[in-house]
């Protein structure tokens, strides 16, 4: 079995600051009646802080896991407003998102923070999603694989090489996310396989295995494309992973 074939495609819906508790539970509801009976694929819904709990709950025996968007890298401390990765453990959540461009533009997320929290997560059974990826003006300098070599190299420096392919990755330019860009095939494609390379350089045998996710302006329309590129091992949806009917096209087009 190649690396291609052993990385199972993972659709990961980030909610971001969008839904009620009511809203998240009606939304499962919707949705897992219209993915049931998908196989080979994993399917993940992040949603805020206070829906966690209770979309676990309705999300148990079913294929659909349940992701953070953010954690503290301490299991605990004097730090208002955080949450720590053994609190999202004990509530059975998969993993997190960590380093998205909205927590390291918005709120100054820094890669040293990234450093502590990558391992941080994995030491209490979490899955990471690490977000990385340039600006558009970053893109037309040509600077693309420099930001994407320093935010991969430097993110992922705590992490054992044994335990790189247990950390997803997911490239989001960050000139497509919201914007109704989406990068091309090519320029998904080439950046993906960067990436890949990057981890590469660490291990060749981690690189095979860990999973690189497509995130930038994903839909129904172009999710078929993106997700049958060699490199790309699903996606990291925004706003069209908030309506159930079109997060469901998007985990049909998965190959």
């Amino acid at each position: 079995m190649s690396g291609a074939d052993a990385r199972r495609p993972l659709i990961a819906g980030n909610w971001k600051m969008y839904k009620t508790v009511a809203e998240a539970e009606s939304f499962v509801q919707s949705l897992l009646p219209r993915i049931a009976g998908r196989a080979g694929i994993d399917v993940g819904i992040c949603p805020p802080f206070p829906a966690l709990a209770a979309i676990v709950d309705s999300t148990r025996g079913s294929s659909v896991g349940v992701y953070a968007q953010n954690m503290h890298q301490e299991p605990e401390g004097a730090f208002t407003g955080e949450v720590s990765a053994p609190m999202l453990a004990e509530l059975g959540v998969q993993g997190t998102i960590l380093g998205h461009s909205e927590r390291r533009e918005q709120f100054g997320e820094s890669d040293r923070a990234l450093q502590l929290k990558l391992p941080a997560a994995l030491q209490a059974g979490l899955e990471p999603i690490l977000c990385v990826g340039e600006t558009e003006e970053e893109r037309e300098r040509g600077d693309t694989e420099r930001k994407l070599r320093h935010q991969v190299q430097e993110d992922l420096t705590r992490v054992e090489d044994a335990r790189l392919s247990e950390v997803v990755i997911a490239y989001e330019p960050i000139w497509a996310i919201g914007s109704g860009k989406v990068a091309t095939a090519e320029q998904a494609q080439e950046a993906i396989a960067f990436i890949r390379a990057l981890v590469a350089d660490r291990s060749r045998v981690a690189a095979e295995r860990t999973r690189i996710l497509y995130g930038g302006s994903v839909k129904a329309e172009n999710a078929q494309e993106l997700l049958a590129l060699p490199d790309v091992d699903g996606a990291l949806v925004g706003g069209a992973s908030l309506d159930a009917d079109t997060f469901a096209a998007i985990v049909a087009a998965a190959p």
